[in-house]
């Protein structure tokens, strides 16, 4: 029988050893995926020792030894049986219904902050304009154009959203297409990455003089996952994200979790830094990760952890039965570029889901930060609809809001494409009233669709929110864009001024010298736009 026993631990060692290669769970007692491998690895003990038992019966009752082989075979049975039970009791004692007020306070919002005071007004120079589906259509028209490369890669479906030196990008990877194509470029690596500008909708490659060899389609010792798991053998960590620094070199980014029980409470604790040149690689604390680095926590994790606080406060039962003062985040969400962060964007509604927004959320993705702003009105999908109603005969798919400052007021501003994905117009949506919408031809440019949107509901500035003047005309110019006449003057200051004729009918009338009382925002910018002249 001794010999039994070393043939069934060598086959289990063999297995089990090919599993771990390739599946590699974490060595990780808190992580669910480790008590799969350790069940599996007892669950294939029992049936090599019950096909040993039943081969070799015979033999066994000769030697008198059957209870003792039985006893054996029982072990790793009670083992599995037990193991399942303490995940069981562990999880539900951990779980929500005995925890919620820990649940509750997974993430640190803060409740104090001033939509007019934090979020800059928008400057369209900056603004994500381009979606994802928008920037993997441009980056596969970008690989289409490499015959060289084309039938050696394909285009990752990363599309990470960056904050590129004051460039808002998307960066997504070159990936081998099989393992035939990375047998013959693996000496090279990968060489190179495509950007698109989520303003601008500029796409290209990128070429790296060295080429990336640690990648998610490589393989072996080379494949990016069992690279970091047999550096970080004991490390929780989630899908791992491409990001390029300042200075253009392409990294791995891979947040790294702790969990309370068995993978309940996700935390992040801070991210590994992977050179997939190199292979070199960096454990940073959450405190310690580089500014550079917008990607530290996963998007849906943030939702969930909004979640919690806004299922939770007020207790388990609360949250089931009376939910009194319960908030969930509303579905879909979108990003933000500011201060050279990505932040998350998703409204906060209540759980009955009656189409309005009490407010919303932003996080950013590289601290985890939280911030809750208390806007009340439309949720997005009802700002969608509102927008899509403009011009329903012709079908178009608005695209997930983004939420600006616009004029010191929350506005939807959405995308309206045509069934090719292709965007076909503008719309700006008031978020307290979603029936102030106006949609413009996208060819006339955002800037044109935002003046078009702010002319219609000018008469609905309140003067509370506007810098008020007396200035003197020194020169006027008319000039007409795309249909719309515009008026370009210099005051005695020499300070310069734009104004639609929609404002007045007797800007065509004024002259040098003559006095008008105007009403702007206090932007930071050359030339003053107005919007508004007081009679």
């Amino acid at each position: 029988m001794k010999k039994s026993y070393i043939f069934v631990a060598l086959i289990e060692l063999v297995v089990m050893s090919i599993y771990y290669y390739f599946v590699l769970p974490p060595l990780n007692p808190s992580a669910m995926s480790f008590w799969v491998f350790v069940i599996l690895a007892l669950a294939l003990l029992v049936m090599m020792l019950a096909l040993v038992q039943e081969t070799g019966t015979k033999i066994i009752r000769k030697k008198k030894s059957v209870n003792d082989f039985s006893l054996v075979l029982s072990i790793p049975v009670y083992l599995i049986v037990g193991i399942i039970g303490v995940i069981l009791v562990v999880d539900i004692a951990c779980s929500p219904i005995f925890n919620a007020s820990s649940y509750s306070k997974r993430i640190v919002i803060d409740e104090t902050g001033e939509f007019t005071k934090d979020i800059e007004e928008v400057d369209f120079k900056m603004l994500p304009l381009l979606d994802r589906d928008s920037s993997e259509k441009l980056g596969d028209r970008v690989m289409g154009q490499m015959s060289e490369l084309v039938s050696q890669y394909y285009v990752s479906d990363q599309y990470t959203q960056i904050n590129y030196n004051n460039d808002i990008l998307r960066v997504t990877p070159l990936e081998y297409a099989d393992i035939i194509k990375w047998v013959s470029n693996r000496k090279e690596g990968v060489k190179g990455y495509i950007t698109v500008n989520s303003v601008n909708g500029e796409a290209g490659l990128v070429k790296l003089d060295k080429g990336m060899k640690y990648m998610p389609s490589a393989y072996f010792g080379e494949n990016l996952y069992r690279k970091l798991r047999f550096a970080y053998p004991t490390t929780i960590f989630d899908d791992a994200k491409f990001e390029v620094d300042n200075e253009g070199k392409p990294y791995w980014i891979v947040p790294t979790y702790s969990y309370t029980g068995i993978n309940l409470k996700t935390r992040v604790t801070g991210v590994i830094i992977l050179d997939p040149i190199t292979g070199e690689s960096k454990k940073y604390k959450m405190e310690d990760v580089p500014t550079w680095v917008d990607n530290a926590y996963n998007a849906d994790l943030l939702i969930e952890q909004v979640d919690d606080w806004g299922n939770y406060r007020g207790g388990f039962f609360n949250s089931l039965f009376g939910q009194k003062n319960v908030v969930n985040t509303t579905e879909g969400y979108n990003y933000l570029a500011m201060n050279d962060d990505v932040y998350l964007y998703t409204g906060i509604t209540s759980v009955l889901a009656d189409e309005s927004n009490l407010g919303f959320i932003l996080s950013n993705m590289r601290t985890g930060h939280t911030t809750f702003y208390s806007v009340a009105g439309a949720e997005e999908y009802s700002a969608m609809a509102s927008a899509q109603g403009q011009v329903q005969q012709m079908n178009y798919k608005s695209t997930f809001p983004l939420l600006i400052n616009l004029n010191n007021k929350p506005t939807y501003l959405v995308s309206l494409k045509d069934a090719a994905g292709l965007v076909k117009m503008y719309g700006f949506v008031d978020v307290g009233d979603y029936q102030k919408v106006v949609v413009t031809d996208a060819s006339k440019g955002i800037n044109e669709a935002a003046q078009n949107y702010l002319n219609q509901y000018a008469d609905e500035i309140s003067d509370d929110l506007l810098k008020k003047k007396e200035i003197t005309i020194k020169s006027i110019k008319s000039a007409t864009k795309s249909g719309n006449t515009y008026y370009y003057i210099v005051d005695d200051e020499n300070q310069k001024y734009i104004a639609s004729i929609e404002l007045s009918e007797l800007l065509p009338f004024s002259g040098n010298g003559d006095k008008i009382s105007i009403g702007y925002y206090d932007k930071k910018s050359e030339i003053i736009e107005i919007v508004k002249i007081m009679s």
